[in-house]
């Protein structure tokens, strides 16, 4: 059992110091004195840095998926959905204060071309995102509150990327603002 804490004490205090230092810039002992563990526990636990960055990426998925169950509720009309959705990421955003941006986003810019199955993860991680996007889009196509002339994977695809480009627009500001105008744009100009 103290085992499983120790692991999971690793991994809590890796998403925090991973998101907001990065990867590169955070070593295992950073992690280790930070999560008052011994150095030989990470490796009880995770055979490299790498390993537990994968780990790291899943939870955080997680956690953006805990925020995307809006798009899943059927009993909202398919914009309604997109728009308590953004809302939740926008409040996510906010509650780093616009600092840390987005753990994938920055996983992408950082690792994509380090560490293949990183890259590979953060593939699949997007595909996620994309996919649940596609469902809602496709849904408001189907009742003609969204627009039918672009495919729906094809529409959710441009609207991960845009909103991908104002996070990290909305880090180098220290603001809302970024994510704001994403919003309008794609509610009241690209999804209509």
């Amino acid at each position: 059992m103290a085992k499983a804490n120790v692991k999971e004490q690793i991994v809590t205090t890796s998403l925090q110091l991973l998101h907001s230092k990065g990867f590169n810039a955070t070593s295992v002992q950073d992690i280790t004195d930070a999560a008052g563990v011994p150095k030989g526990s990470f490796y009880n636990h995770f055979s490299s840095k790498e390993a537990l960055g994968l780990e790291v990426l899943q939870r955080y998925t997680e956690g953006v998926g805990q925020l995307a169950t809006p798009l899943q509720d059927l009993s909202l009309a398919p914009r309604q959905r997109l728009q308590q959705y953004f809302e939740r990421m926008i409040a996510g955003n906010a509650s780093n204060c616009f600092h840390f941006g987005c753990l994938l986003g920055n996983f992408s810019t950082e690792l994509s071309n380090q560490i293949p199955a990183m890259r590979s993860a953060m593939r699949d991680a997007y595909s996620g995102s994309v996919a649940a996007l596609a469902a809602v889009i496709a849904d408001g196509q189907q009742d003609g509150s969204i627009n039918a002339d672009v495919p729906a994977a094809e529409l959710a695809g441009f609207v991960n990327d845009a909103w991908q480009g104002a996070v990290l627009r909305a880090k180098s500001e220290q603001s809302s603002e970024p994510l704001e105008r994403f919003v309008r744009m794609v509610l009241g100009r690209i999804l209509t």
